[in-house]
């Protein structure tokens, strides 16, 4: 049980660093894409290892559907949100 646990632990883990690799370094304040895949991804972890039989094969799948949705729903966020844009030159 314990080692399941783990298990799924440190897959999601893994997942997160993965997909956390793809932010770029700059600060982008209108970027709800990787936010909700990041958040679709921990929560459908977490709700996948507590459905069924508490398998970490439950968490990488809720996992995965939880990153594909979180990003969907982000994605469709940032297209309703018009980029600020920057003022340039002197004001």
């Amino acid at each position: 049980m314990r080692k399941n646990i783990i298990k799924a632990i440190t897959i999601s883990s893994i997942g997160i660093a993965l997909l956390s690799g793809c932010t770029g370094s700059e600060a982008v304040p209108n970027n709800a894409t990787q936010t909700g895949a990041l958040t679709g991804a921990v929560a459908g972890s977490v709700i996948g290892y507590n459905t069924g039989s508490h398998s970490g094969r439950n968490a990488v799948i809720g996992g995965l559907l939880g990153t594909a949705v979180g990003a969907g729903i982000g994605n469709a966020v940032d297209n309703q949100n018009p980029e600020q844009e920057q003022p340039g030159g002197w004001q």
